[in-house]
This record gives structure tokens, C-alpha cells and sequence, in this order.
């Protein structure tokens, strides 16, 4: 999926704006019939280079889960590749140059989602030992943050354009935040679990999943909190991912649903083995 339809701290802007019940029965994966078969293929929205999400060796999360759906249905997988630009979701779903994006946010107005399949939040990132787990960070709140020093992602030179950067702003934990752009020698995520595996941070806050993954593979061991949001900044720090296809595709998107309700099991696997934290979905959100 592309970051401009994911949720992390660089697409806060849109993820602020940014899955259902069962509308189509169908009966198992399957097509319909031999000739649907034949005839259909998975053509799945993603870019190249995006880990944990997607890359062009399919060695993403959502690549295994795309795998996973094409091996259902009996389809053949196909890839439209895009990076991560203004315009993604015009530039392939709108242009029907593909069916399917992995991973949206439940919101997301551009597209028609499907029932959510996983919830995560922004984490707080720390070096773990058992002295520092009791007194580990969770909230805004917490007296040290001020004079810790902290990762966020920018973006732009805007620290409060992101949920995270926003929190710190409004309780004056700003003086030794450490700004992560999107230009680097690597994702500013893997960059700010680095810096905190190297001791050069004290904590970073990063999205869940990108957080999760990286954060298995580095050393020494990271802790991972939820970052519980603040009373006084009304901004959501926990979402939940769907599917994504075209506004109107009622009969993929029951597809979908279909196959997110009885894969379920298999799909938390995929997850568990990229570390991707999760939270349980509020109400009735995934029934």
C-alpha cells in the first residue's frame, strides 16, 4: 500500500481524514465459475519499495497477504508498482491499473473499504532492560519527556503535523526533539530505531508496524509502548487498516470481506511474524 494511504507519522495530514459488514455472499474464495477463473487475475496497487509494507521482492507483510488472497481465490497476482507519490490512489485504483490496495485506513473517503483486518497505534520506541520497563514511556504526560531527547518524523520542518510532534508541542516537550525527514539514507523509521538502538535518542515515537519490524531487528533489544493519547489533543493515535478498492466495486469488495473473515487466522500470522503490534477494534468495528 502506498504511504500516501497509510497511516504514519508522514501521512498524518491524510491519515486524520483517513473495514463493513458482508454485502455479497460468496460461497469460499473461489470464482464463480471456471471461465471467471480463467479470466481474472488479483492486480494489487503497491509500491516498490516500502518495507514492512510492500517491495518488489513481494518480502512485505502485505505482499504475503496479497500471496495469501490470490492463493484463495485461485487467481493469478499481478503488481502495479508506484512509488509513493501525490496522486497514488488517482494514479492506480482511479486509472484502473489495478483492483486492490492492501492496506487503508478504515476511512479512507477516496476508496471503498472492507472490514478492518488489523488496529495499531503510534508506539513509543525504547532501549529495554528490566529496570527501564517498569518506568517505561506511555504518555505525554510523563515528567521526564521534556528533557528527553525524542524522535519524530517531519513533516516538512512541521513538528506538529503529526499527531506525536503535535502532543509534544502542546506540552512544551520540545527543546530537545530530534526532527527525522523523509531524505536519508533509509526509511525515518528504521532511522529513528536505530538511533534509539545506538543510544543516540532516548525514545522515538513511531507508527506501530513500521516500529514493530524494526525494531525486531535491531540491537540491542527495543521496548515497544502504545502512546496513549493526551486529553487535550483531540487527534487519533490508533487506527484501523481495510482493504481499498474502487468506489462501486460492491462484488470485490464482498470478495474481500469474504476472504478477510475466514482468513483471519492466517492473516494474524503474517503479522506476527513482521511484530506488528495490534490493538483489539473497538465496538463492533470488526464483528
Amino acid at each position: 500500500m502506498s504511504s500516501s494511504c497509510r497511516i504514519d507519522v508522514a501521512g498524518f495530514a491524510r491519515a486524520g481524514a483517513v473495514v463493513l459488514a458482508l454485502l455479497v455472499g460468496f460461497s469460499g474464495g473461489s470464482p464463480a465459475n471456471a471461465q471467471e477463473a480463467a479470466q481474472a487475475a488479483l492486480r494489487v496497487c503497491a509500491e516498490p519499495d516500502n518495507l514492512p509494507y510492500s517491495r518488489e521482492d513481494q518480502s512485505g507483510f502485505e505482499n504475503r497477504i496479497a500471496r495469501l488472497l490470490a492463493d484463495d481465490l485461485q487467481w493469478p497476482l499481478q503488481y502495479e508498482w508506484l512509488p509513493d507519490r501525490r496522486g497514488f490512489v488517482r494514479k492506480t485504483l482511479g486509472a484502473r491499473a489495478c483492483d486492490v490496495i492492501i492496506g487503508v485506513p478504515v476511512d479512507d473517503e477516496r476508496v471503498l473499504t472492507t472490514r478492518p483486518y488489523y488496529r495499531s497505534s503510534y508506539v513509543f520506541v525504547q532501549r529495554a532492560s528490566p529496570a527501564r520497563s517498569a518506568r517505561a514511556l506511555r504518555s505525554f504526560d510523563d515528567d521526564r519527556l521534556p528533557a528527553l531527547r525524542v524522535g519524530v518524523q517531519l513533516v516538512g520542518n512541521d513538528l506538529a503535523a503529526t499527531p506525536p510532534g503535535y502532543a509534544l508541542a502542546r506540552h512544551g516537550a520540545v527543546r530537545n526533539v530530534v526532527g527525522f525527514t523523509l531524505y536519508g539514507d533509509g526509511p525515518p523509521a528504521w532511522r529513528m530505531v536505530d538511533a534509539v538502538a545506538r543510544g543516540e535518542l532516548d525514545a522515538a515515537l513511531v507508527w506501530g508496524p513500521q516500529a514493530g519490524y524494526f525494531a525486531a531487528r535491531a540491537v540491542p533489544a527495543l521496548e515497544l509502548t502504545p502512546a496513549e493519547p493526551p486529553s487535550d489533543v483531540d487527534l487519533p493515535f490508533a487506527f484501523s487498516i481495510a482493504m481499498g478498492v474502487r468506489k462501486g466495486d460492491r462484488a470485490m469488495k464482498a470478495r474481500l470481506d469474504d476472504f478477510l473473515l475466514r482468513r483471519a487466522a492466517d492473516i494474524d500470522r503474517i503479522l506476527d511474524a513482521y511484530a506488528v503490534p495490534r490493538l483489539p477494534f473497538p465496538g463492533l468495528e470488526r464483528p
